[in-house]
């Protein structure tokens, strides 16, 4: 038969032993995969804890950023009543009309403190240079005596809570003045 096999080019099938498994190195190897995973596990686990650990002081602190951008629209519509009261009718009107201003006035501070007190601030526009992630370009003013990019006038302001912006400040943008950064400078010079 061997001869048979060998003419039609099959070869014969020898039996290799099986090598020696050590039983104690075989428990080795499992003992370092198992610690391996009960690290990779722990390691897991703590990045989840920390994990949640934030989304829960983030959920505190922007909890209320909806509730804050919708009373957020209060104030300015107080803010815009106390703008068109024309300033005779402060000083000459009659005690009804002073009381009506004045309790509007103390409305619109209040609500500013309660926001302040949950962790809503204005943005600093005006003066500033125009950053797109905290303020809202309306237009430009012609204004060479500002650096070019600086923020001239705040149309509405702005509100943040903590790093995130509620509201960006809707502002008016120098334009025609020297350029803002002193780097830009530096660029021009080596021209």
């Amino acid at each position: 038969m061997s001869d048979e096999n060998a003419a039609s080019g099959e070869t014969p099938e020898v039996e290799t032993p099986a090598p020696a498994v050590d039983p104690i190195e075989a428990l080795r190897a499992e003992n370092a995969e198992l610690k391996d995973r009960v690290l990779r596990s722990h390691a897991e686990m703590e990045n989840l804890r920390k994990r949640t650990e934030r989304d829960v002081n983030d959920t505190r602190s922007y909890a209320i950023a909806g509730f804050a951008r919708d009373m957020l629209s209060a104030t300015d519509a107080l803010s815009r009543a106390l703008m068109v009261l024309p300033a005779e009718a402060r000083e000459s009107g009659d005690a009804t009309t002073k009381s009506l201003i004045d309790g509007i006035e103390l409305a619109e501070r209040e609500m500013q403190r309660l926001l302040a007190k949950h962790g809503v601030k204005p943005i600093e526009a005006e003066g500033q240079k125009f950053d797109p992630h905290k303020h809202q370009a309306m237009f430009e003013v012609p204004d060479p005596s500002k650096p070019e990019g600086t923020v001239v006038q705040v149309v509405q302001a702005g509100f943040a809570i903590g790093e995130r912006v509620l509201r960006p400040a809707m502002v008016g943008v120098a334009k025609g003045g020297p350029s803002h950064a002193p780097a830009d400078e530096a660029i021009d010079k080596s021209a």
